[in-house]
């Protein structure tokens, strides 16, 4: 089988910080799909009815991973399968 990549893009719908004052930083990071009417709208036209819904949450304790996602901000997501898995 040939090795496929998919590239999505998606948006940061939510970054919720969670814990208590003076514990290491925690945030849960909610991105949801761009679809035909977001920013650009006629761009996501064409591929957004194929994947019109779906939904990615990663929790991060990193404090520079967390301050690189932007609330309403686009991102593309990359997805690459992992050789020999």
């Amino acid at each position: 089988m040939s090795v496929r990549n998919v590239r999505a893009k998606f948006f940061v719908s939510e970054v919720r910080h969670v814990g208590t004052p003076a514990t290491d930083p925690f945030a849960v990071v909610t991105l949801l799909p761009v679809f035909s009417t977001y920013g650009d709208g006629k761009a996501n036209e064409s591929w957004s009815k194929h994947t019109p819904s779906g939904k990615i949450e990663m929790n991060i304790t990193n404090p520079n991973a967390i301050d690189a996602f932007d609330v309403g901000k686009a991102y593309f997501v990359d997805f690459t399968p992992v050789e020999g898995a």
